[in-house]
């Protein structure tokens, strides 16, 4: 696991053997079920590290930033669309006093997810399966969370309405993005409007292994989302608001 070792440090992340551990439990996991499901197209030793553990645990620099609420044992995130549990399951590893939710569609990924988090004996880690247009509507997750988050999920206008619904107004939404994320930025300013949000900050984020810059696109929410949102499944992707 040298190569997360060595990226980690770079973004001031010191793992502990523990961390390790279960690091290297959970690549052995994902690699063994992805021989008999398509859990993820990257899945040599290498790009585990890097592209889903390392690129994960970028998100803590948003964690420090100094207007941010620190990850302690009462913060509720939902990392929504999460896969095979990234970023949050990476995320609590490290953070373990975390209070997740996993969020995702593909029952597959979900039997996936509860056997990990099992393996890994996690606490404060719920599993659902389902879908954000639904959750936002379900008064048990609307407008509950400090902390929504989203990796490759879909562009902005639509993540706008996937996460905003899910923080309470004084929480965050961080969507993790690539090269592209100036130019998503720049058409999303009226969906986050509508559902209570108002983008914060990008943060470029240089992960170790990779050339290309990265961000992270945080947004605050700064208004309850009105009633109507998120519209029914499937119409945020098909009928963005741009």
């Amino acid at each position: 696991m040298q190569k997360l070792v060595v990226g980690a440090r770079k973004i001031d992340v010191e793992l502990t053997a523990g961390h390790l551990t279960a690091f290297d439990l959970y690549r052995r996991e994902l690699q063994d079920w992805n021989t008999r499901m398509n859990l993820t197209a990257i899945a040599d030793d290498e790009g585990i590290q890097i592209r889903h553990f390392l690129d994960s645990l970028s998100c803590l620099l948003a964690f420090r930033l100094p207007e941010a609420r620190p990850p302690t044992a009462d913060l509720r995130l939902i990392d929504v669309g999460t896969g095979a549990g990234f970023p949050g399951l990476p995320l609590k590893i490290i953070c373990p006093g975390l209070q997740l939710t996993l969020l995702e569609a593909t029952a597959k990924k979900v039997r996936f997810l509860e056997h990990l988090c099992d393996q890994l004996e996690l606490e404060g880690v719920r599993v659902c399966h389902g879908r954000a247009e639904e959750l936002g509507q379900d008064p048990a997750h609307r407008e509950q969370y400090d902390w929504a988050v989203a990796r490759a999920v879909a562009e902005m206008p639509i993540l706008a309405e996937y996460l905003l619904p899910l923080v309470r107004v004084g929480g965050v939404c961080l969507a993790q993005k690539g090269e592209n994320a100036l130019a998503e930025v720049r058409s999303t300013e009226r969906a986050l409007a509508l559902m209570g949000g108002q983008l914060a900050r990008l943060v470029p984020v240089e992960l170790h292994g990779l050339a290309e810059t990265r961000y992270l696109v945080l947004a605050d929410k700064v208004a309850p989302t009105p009633d109507k949102y998120p519209r029914r499944p499937g119409m945020p992707a098909k009928r963005p608001i741009i």
